[in-house]
């Protein structure tokens, strides 16, 4: 934010910050007795998604780099299974998910080919 630096320009991370805006969001809906299991979980990996992509970024290592994205991808895997559980313990319906359905599809599509791209420029 201060530093000014060039993830803040990459549609990866302004989707990123799309998709944990849409998760902070739906874990208001869910009940309180998932407060410390999904609640919790949805915020941290969400969150996890966005600084991962600010701190690979940030490597001059293209191996570093790479595997920062990796975990970020991972943190979205994270999420897809978390909706899973939420629409199988019904807290919500599949037309209710799809506001977070749609940008963790789109980051999880553009970090795909950014770890691509990046493993190819060694």
């Amino acid at each position: 934010m201060f530093l000014e630096l060039n993830h803040y320009n990459l549609d990866v991370y302004k989707e990123a910050k799309k998709l944990r805006k849409e998760c902070y969001l739906l874990i208001i809906k869910l009940p309180t007795a998932e407060k410390y299991n999904l609640i919790d979980q949805i915020r941290r990996a969400s969150t996890s998604v966005v600084l991962n992509i600010s701190e690979g970024s940030s490597r001059k290592s293209v191996t570093e780099r790479a595997r920062y994205y990796e975990m970020s991808r991972g943190s979205i895997v994270e999420l897809d299974s978390c909706l899973e559980i939420i629409l199988e313990e019904n807290y919500a319906t599949k037309d209710e998910l799809s506001k977070v359905g749609k940008p963790l599809k789109t980051t999880f599509i553009l970090l795909s080919k950014l770890i691509h791209a990046t493993k190819s420029s060694v």
